[in-house]
């Protein structure tokens, strides 16, 4: 079953549509309707409150104070039927914000994958931006002067290689060496309750993938915050002073759609359910639609047989210059399919197998998404999807029960 969203092919922040239009060819033309969200749907989600939207709690933790903020585009507070961005939520509270920290994409989202975002400031508030994906991941001791508490707010997707969980740790490390208070604003997981995929070898850690977890680890950047301090992941198994802002009337087993896309390449609801299984091909010479409007719901490649669909990446916001860039690519479009449940490898099986060139099918980045180098080899030994995932299974029971006592809302059917 798919879910109906509004959050499908369309954006809305203060009125203003988000959607961007890319590119791409199919032996069959499609034309995509867009239709802009009203501001009075902005609060959908049976009322979910966000940890940002329960600003009663966090306000008085920081009156006072020097504040950094680590956010981007989707840290929204709803307020008063209007959703206004956290920063200038908290400036118009009269809170000392001093300093922005950017992760991946920067502070208004917009930057390609891997893209170098540098230092600055805000065009709308001065306040300096400090890149936290350009010289340097992690926070130096210059850069949380004169801050006495940061607040943290990202719209994680449930996903281990999205780095937000990484920016995530690197924040609480650097500000526990720093004697300073990270507040994390929590969000609803999207890919909710969902646990799937091979645990991560340590000898593997990357940026893409720092804890020995499954690629779908089904908790909130929140219960994520405080597994990274209770299991002692931190350098030399130091502790962030840690308080988490939880989310109300939230169930995990509850369908969230986004009011706002988290990143560039996830433009919907679609992209982000199919994300997981999609972005091994980022390991691949194949694909995932970066420089076309369906971003991680399509795939293809040059190299790959031809089939009835193809699409020709072209430039676009979040793909400056996006795999096969002015390339035919064929492959398939799974835009329209029924959501899926976990991650499903029958279309990198798939593709592996139809290559014209399976020799350069793999690079060393897919070691890195993976987490492990047993993955590639299973698929080049033709391993069934099946049996693949059955050697996944214990290490995510092991998990299962790690993460239980870092829990904050309801896990269970």
């Amino acid at each position: 079953m798919k879910y109906n969203s509004v959050f499908k092919n369309t954006f809305l922040f203060a009125g203003i549509s988000f959607f961007s239009i890319g590119i791409w060819n199919s032996t069959a033309e499609i034309n995509i309707p867009t239709k802009e969200i009203q501001v009075s749907n902005l609060r959908s989600n049976n009322e979910i409150k966000t940890g940002a939207d329960n600003y009663n709690a966090y306000l008085p933790l920081v009156e006072g104070k020097k504040v950094g903020v680590l956010t981007n585009q989707s840290g929204l507070v709803y307020e008063e039927s209007e959703q206004t961005h956290l920063v200038d939520f908290l400036l118009k509270n009269k809170i000392n914000v001093e300093r922005i920290y950017a992760p991946e994409h920067g502070f208004r989202g917009t930057a390609d994958a891997g893209e170098l975002i540098k230092d600055g400031k805000d065009t709308k508030t001065g306040i300096e931006i400090i890149s936290l994906y350009g010289k340097n991941k992690k926070p130096t001791k210059e850069q949380l002067k004169n801050i006495d508490v940061v607040i943290f707010d990202l719209q994680d997707v449930g996903t281990r290689f999205y780095t937000y969980i990484s920016s995530l740790h690197y924040l609480m490390e650097a500000c526990a060496e720093n004697n300073i208070e990270v507040i994390v604003l929590d969000r609803p997981n999207p890919n909710g309750a969902k646990i799937d995929g091979p645990v991560l070898d340590t000898k593997h850690k990357s940026f893409v993938g720092m804890h020995p977890i499954p690629v779908l680890h089904g908790m909130t950047i929140g219960e994520y915050a405080q597994m990274i301090n209770g299991e002692n992941w931190l350098a030399n198994g130091i502790q962030c002073k840690l308080q988490v802002v939880p989310c109300t009337n939230y169930n995990k087993n509850i369908h969230y759609s986004l009011p706002i896309k988290p990143s560039p390449n996830l433009p919907n609801d679609q992209s982000i359910n199919l994300y997981p299984s999609l972005c091994f091909f980022e390991g691949t010479n194949v694909s995932v639609g970066r420089g076309t409007n369906k971003q991680f719901q399509i795939y293809g490649s040059p190299n790959l047989a031809k089939t009835d669909f193809s699409f020709i990446p072209q430039p676009n916001e979040g793909a400056k210059d996006p795999m096969h860039n002015g390339k035919k690519c064929y492959g398939e479009d799974l835009s329209e399919i029924d959501f899926v449940e976990g991650i499903q490898l029958k279309w990198l099986i798939k593709a592996y197998q139809t290559s014209n060139d399976k020799s350069k099918f793999f690079n060393s980045f897919f070691t890195n998404l993976a987490g492990n180098k047993i993955l590639q080899k299973q698929i080049e030994q033709d391993l069934s999807e099946a049996d693949i995932k059955k050697t996944w299974k214990k290490d995510i029971e092991d998990f299962k029960k790690m993460r239980e006592k870092y829990l904050i809302y309801n896990d269970k059917k």
